[in-house]
């Protein structure tokens, strides 16, 4: 081989290669740039976005401190009172209710048992009506007030004392009425605070007059509440069952006997008869007095002057019988 044409092949494979290194440097100078490029545009996003999610935080926070703020005015002049507030976790709050018919053999002994079960669960007896059917048989109507937590119980042992004729029950969740009238006394209260507190910076006697007008009507919804609150604490603290206690029917003699009429009974719906009878009699006679006692004057005048008309045609017939005998007597 010529060495000139072998060190041209040389240099020109020299050259090749330091322009592949040349190239292969350029790209990876390239793409090192365009990483740091990225990298950089993503710290900037992250920076601009952590930048963004930090001025909503700021801006709800002032928001919410603002409505803080603002919230207790608004209740205090009243203007939340309408409002509910969100449910406290209590428990439920429900009203139980029960209706019981037995029949009883001895219905004091049952009476005294039913007072007996409702007292020994710690509760009370509201009300008892016994009534007296005869000497032997009666009636009782018993309004018991137990515990919740005991209404099954005393229930269970009402049902069995006797034969049980009828059994009702009811249960009535009233746990969201509770809350709300919970909410709305914590707000009436402070509305009454906000009043008084107006009256006490007032310095015109027609402030303090509007004032107390103000202060009186707030204070009377808010002992409305108090009283509907403390009627809903009664109810859902304590159940009410009613219980009537009746005894067995009476024997078929009995019966009979009481169906049959009594001398005495029958001789007293006689003589009401009678009674009532002489009282109408009287009352029409009563009411007709006036037309006969005209009648019988009619009548007595009717008579007299009758008599007298004939008086006085008898006398004229006396008269004339005389006058003829002296006509003639004249005459002869």
């Amino acid at each position: 081989m010529d060495p000139v044409t072998d060190g041209e092949s040389r240099s020109r494979r020299s050259f090749v290669r330091a322009r592949a290194a040349l190239v292969a440097g350029a790209v990876g100078l390239l793409l090192a740039v365009g990483g740091c490029g990225a990298s950089g545009d993503a710290s900037d996003s992250g920076a601009k976005a952590a930048d963004g999610k930090a001025a909503p935080r700021e801006g709800f926070a002032d928001e919410a401190g603002a409505a803080a703020s603002a919230a207790p005015e608004e209740q205090a002049d009243g203007k939340g009172a309408g409002r509910k507030a969100a449910p406290k976790p209590g428990g439920t709050h429900v009203i139980r209710t029960a209706t019981l018919s037995v029949e009883v053999k001895s219905v004091p002994k049952a009476v005294a048992a039913a007072r007996g079960a409702a007292e020994g669960a710690g509760g009370l007896v509201a009300s008892e009506n016994t009534e007296r059917l005869d000497d032997t048989y009666e009636t009782s109507h018993l309004v018991l007030r137990v515990p919740q937590e005991r209404f099954q119980e005393v229930l269970r042992e009402l049902s069995g004392s006797g034969k049980l004729l009828s059994r009702t029950s009811d249960a009535k969740d009233v746990t969201d009425q509770v809350v709300d009238v919970d909410s709305r006394i914590s707000t009436q209260r402070a509305s009454v605070a906000r009043v008084r507190e107006l009256m006490d910076k007032a310095e015109k006697i027609s402030d303090v007059v509007a004032l107390e007008g103000e202060l009186s009507s707030r204070q009377a919804d808010l002992e409305s509440l108090l009283a509907q609150q403390a009627s809903l604490k009664d109810r859902t603290s304590l159940a009410t069952i009613t219980l009537d206690l009746t005894p067995p029917d009476a024997p078929d003699d009995d019966g009979e006997k009481e169906d049959d009429p009594e001398f005495l009974e029958a001789l007293g719906g006689g003589w009401d008869a009678f009674v009532t009878v002489l009282r109408w009699i009287a009352v029409a006679f009563g009411a007709a007095f006036p037309f006969l006692v005209t009648a019988a004057v009619a009548v007595l005048v009717w008579r007299v002057l009758r008599g007298r008309g004939a008086a006085r045609g008898a006398a004229s017939a006396v008269t004339a019988p005389a006058a003829g005998k002296d006509d003639g007597a004249s005459e002869s």
